[in-house]
């Protein structure tokens, strides 16, 4: 009996390391979200400023949802500077970048609007209920959603202007294309 149980131990912990050496090869990054190609879900917020915001008032633009907290550090002091260019190149053309202030203080999340001069809407989330809804599980990670108010893409850590320009663009042009081929000009 003792015997057996020598050898049983060390093969009972092949299985649990072959299951953490394939986890170590993943990429945090890409875990899929199952929210991507279903409808956003709806949330009503009051920005730093008081103005009311909606994903509701939103539709027909693409949304960039990016939730965000002063004390990520240092990804959200990473792309704060990006989501902010992002924000004056494409506010112009249907394009919305709004952030989600999460398990924070509105003294040190305002300071940190303040301190990278963030023009964009920014609310805060204080009973945590949408980014329960978007099953956030870390900060900052972003959404980009359709102009028909789906969800297209998330992004989990911080976003480069790459990424931000390519998931954008291609939103942006999907809502071009389809007014194109529907206009009287392409009968």
């Amino acid at each position: 009996m003792s015997r057996a149980l020598r050898w049983l131990i060390p093969l009972a912990a092949i299985p649990v390391l072959a299951l953490l050496a394939y986890g170590f090869r993943l990429n945090p990054r890409e875990v899929p979200s199952p929210l991507v190609g279903r409808p956003a879900p709806a949330f009503a917020l009051k920005t730093f400023a008081g103005q009311p915001v909606s994903l509701e008032s939103l539709r027909g633009k693409v949304v960039v949802l990016n939730f965000w907290a002063s004390w990520c550090y240092p990804s959200c002091y990473e792309e704060a500077p990006v989501l902010e260019r992002g924000w004056q190149a494409w506010r112009d053309r249907s394009v919305v970048v709004l952030g989600v202030d999460i398990q924070d203080t509105d003294d040190k999340a305002l300071k940190f609007v303040r301190d990278f001069q963030l023009s964009f809407p920014n609310a805060p989330d204080p009973s945590g209920k949408v980014s329960i809804d978007y099953g956030i599980y870390g900060v900052p990670e972003t959404f980009f959603i359709d102009k028909q108010g789906r969800i297209r893409a998330k992004h989990v850590g911080s976003l480069s202007e790459q990424v931000f320009k390519q998931h954008v663009e291609r939103l942006s042009s999907e809502g071009a294309a389809a007014a194109s081929e529907s206009s009287p000009a392409s009968r």
